[in-house]
């Protein structure tokens, strides 16, 4: 029977019930109760951190409404890398309202997610603003690059995260997380105070993949413990008892995502995991409840967004 903390980790806030990446869905996961709160970082035109899940502005999560200044060349810009534009122009984008993507017919979050028209993305100093005075609850942060990034760009992506998080005060309770697994290389090497996460999915342990900074994908706890991880991070469909074994057998902390059936969650506290990352905190609470295991309180950030 398990026994101990698990920690409880807002995805994307809490993607399941308010927009994803938001201040508002941040603010909703602390209200719930969270012991960290994931998100998603690119860094803009302009060199600003700003939040977002993808390297893009994704059509799913959000819309234009007007261009920055009268007849911008870059407007539209849903669809637009990050790194093309600046945050002024970021920041006059719609994040509140979730919609269908291209070829989607349903989307379960539709379901579930209260919109909120009219949200704008934040920046990563903006979420660090909102959890001042909140010792308990920790950010977990994921640079999104890829293999494609030159060496020198995710340097400079390593350094402008730390450097914000540092500017709070944020940085030795910090989580960077990435794929790509030079982040974990760098963030060893220039930001040691902070906890090192080493995501993993089916297509970044594929053979030949240039995903895990010339690791081998045969041992993904092991590789993560070369690569300097202080936790494993696997999508659920990845996670068995095993892996949870060998990972904590080479000193790793366990943390499953992206975890929203309460069968599952039951399943991975069973196997003995460290944290479950989950769009829906709040089903995660009552499955916690079952077993007796403490769970972080409702926090209300001092900062309202």
């Amino acid at each position: 029977m398990p026994n101990g903390r698990i920690e409880v980790h807002g995805h994307r806030g809490a993607r399941g019930l308010r927009p994803e990446n938001t201040l508002p869905g941040f603010a909703h996961a602390l209200e719930l109760g969270v012991d960290v709160i994931e998100l998603d970082v690119g860094l803009t035109a302009d060199g600003v951190v700003v939040v977002n899940h993808d390297q893009s502005l994704s059509p799913v999560t959000t819309a234009d409404t007007a261009p920055v200044v009268p007849g911008d060349p870059l407007f539209p810009y849903v669809g637009r890398e990050l790194r093309d534009l600046t945050l002024a122009q970021i920041k006059t984008v719609d994040a509140g309202v979730r919609r269908l993507g291209p070829g989607q017919d349903c989307d379960p979050f539709l379901l579930t997610q209260l919109p909120l028209p009219g949200t704008r993305l934040p920046t990563l100093a903006e979420v660090c603003d909102l959890l001042q005075g909140l010792e308990e609850v920790d950010p977990a942060v994921e640079l999104k690059t890829d293999p494609g990034w030159p060496d020198d760009e995710v340097r400079r992506f390593v350094l402008a995260v730390a450097e914000v998080l540092d500017s709070f005060g944020l940085l030795s309770r910090a989580r960077l997380l990435a794929f790509d697994w030079r982040v974990l290389a760098e963030a060893r090497i220039h930001v040691p105070q902070a906890a090192r996460v080493a995501l993993v999915e089916r297509k970044t342990l594929a053979d030949g993949t240039a995903w895990l900074a010339g690791l081998s994908a045969a041992d993904p706890a092991a590789a993560a413990a070369d690569a300097g991880a202080n936790v494993l991070s696997p999508e659920h469909d990845l996670v068995t008892s095993r892996l949870v074994h060998d990972a904590h057998g080479r000193g790793l902390r366990v943390s499953v995502w992206t975890v929203n059936d309460p069968v599952d969650m039951a399943r991975f506290i069973e196997y003995g995991v460290d944290a479950i990352v989950t769009d829906y905190p709040d089903r995660l609470h009552q499955v916690l409840a079952t077993y007796d295991i403490p769970r972080p309180q409702p926090r209300t950030p001092v900062r309202l967004p």
